[in-house]
């Protein structure tokens, strides 16, 4: 009887230890091999057709495009990437960002 007390607390913190961190991947995944189709002078479409709807198309900057990716895999952050496209009358003027070859741990054979 005196053990039972120990017992359940030891199970307890084993037990809160087994706590299951699922992978988040989150926004548009962009990789070098598309970024390199986009050119300065495309059009908004074009630009779409390649990366697909930006994450963010922010109404008060509506000459700017950011692309944004984040992989966590069991609550640890192992990749973030941004990519920002500038337009100047529906125009590409400006690419920030670098794409990586391939997503880690997805790796495109």
């Amino acid at each position: 009887m005196r053990f039972t007390l120990p017992m359940l607390c030891l199970a307890a913190t084993l037990a809160a230890g087994c706590i299951h961190k699922i992978d988040i991947q989150q926004g548009n995944v962009v990789i070098q091999d598309q970024l390199s189709k986009v050119k300065v002078g495309m059009t908004r479409p074009e630009v779409r057709q390649i990366l697909g709807t930006p994450l963010l198309a922010d109404p008060f900057h509506a000459n700017r495009w950011d692309y944004y990716f984040s992989n966590a895999k069991r609550g640890n952050e192992i990749e973030r990437n941004k990519i920002t496209i500038l337009f100047a009358d529906d125009k590409v003027t400006r690419i920030d960002g670098v794409a990586p070859v391939a997503i880690k741990g997805e790796e495109r054979q």
